[in-house]
């Protein structure tokens, strides 16, 4: 689907419009269309999924084992792995998380989704696998799901559930309504509209916020320069690493179209910790995914989130320098 999605991009960009492929107008509004679209996709069938999956799923169950069970931090590394298997960037894990709190599922446990979502999946791993070699990928891929983690177990210690929006906070006191298919109907086809209302009521609330962060993502894809990061970023003093977090942070782009940018970056004389750890903050903070997740959190806890996992991905990178 997402193959037929960027064919229509193309499409219309390249044919409708008769922009030349290789400007940075075109890139940005390819850029644009292609990941609002599937986007929009991704947030209705999510939400529409776990609608589905709080009529026959008794998630308060598993909401309340997890808050009572000390599984000395397995269902950090579950929910870490779980991002780690599922081939989304920043922006198309949002809606993911949206529908795991929707779910009743512990928050500190979707921060340790959030996190490693976009910084490890297949496509990345197949990539670094090509270009790096089996060792750093290995050690990519660990630090990848050990950084959601330690991140989510780290947020976890701050006692965030207040710092969600009042808009998410409607949402979890309205899930007992969602109980309600089940006593009111005894058939999924009767459940099924009530359900799907309910998933479009939710991407119609959350479209501002989607269309705003893809637009500043598509602007940032298509005007700003690789060279203008090599020039600071090659050598080997200790800034390095935190600057290339910071310079990463205004960046939006998925895994499979920053690696082979990496792979320049290192080959222009860029430590491969230092590269690395810009590749983290490109996929994992940016400032479309901070617009996105404003729907969900309040500022003080997008802030709170983003210091910790900033830490850590600098943190990352000077591992990665000592190792490889």
């Amino acid at each position: 689907m997402f193959n037929w999605i960027q064919q229509f991009a193309d499409w219309l960009i390249y044919s409708v419009f008769d922009l030349t492929p290789e400007t940075h107008l075109a890139k940005a509004l390819n850029f644009f269309v292609y990941d609002s679209l599937k986007i929009w996709l991704l947030l209705f069938f999510m939400v529409l999924l776990m609608g589905i999956v709080n009529t026959y799923f008794p998630v308060e169950r598993l909401k309340n084992y997890l808050a009572r069970k000390k599984l000395f931090g397995l269902e950090y590394v579950f929910a870490s792995f779980f991002g780690a298997i599922t081939p989304f960037c920043s922006c198309s894990s949002v809606p993911l998380f949206i529908g795991f709190v929707q779910g009743g599922i512990p928050l500190s446990v979707t921060l340790a989704f959030l996190i490693t979502s976009p910084l490890v999946n297949e496509v990345a791993i197949a990539l670094f696998l090509g270009l790096f070699g089996l060792k750093t990928t290995i050690i990519y891929v660990f630090s990848g799901i050990l950084l959601g983690s330690i991140g989510g177990w780290v947020l976890g210690k701050f006692n965030l559930e207040p710092l969600l929006t009042d808009w998410v906070k409607k949402l979890l006191e309205s899930k007992q309504q969602h109980l309600q298919y089940t006593e009111e109907t005894s058939s999924f086809k009767q459940r099924l509209p009530n359900i799907t209302r309910d998933a479009w009521q939710i991407v119609k609330s959350v479209s501002p916020y989607v269309i705003l962060g893809i637009a500043i993502g598509a602007v940032m894809h298509g005007y700003v320069p690789e060279n203008f990061f090599e020039q600071y970023l090659a050598g080997s003093q200790w800034w390095t690493v935190p600057l290339a977090v910071i310079l990463a942070v205004p960046m939006y782009a998925n895994a499979a179209g920053i690696v082979p940018v990496i792979q320049v970056f290192v080959a222009k004389g860029i430590p491969l910790g230092t590269a690395i750890a810009f590749m983290m903050g490109t996929i994992g903070l940016s400032i479309p995914e901070a617009t996105l997740l404003k729907k969900v959190m309040t500022t003080k806890l997008i802030t709170i989130y983003f210091g910790v996992v900033t830490l850590f991905i600098v943190v990352s990178g000077f591992l990665f320098n000592l190792l490889l």
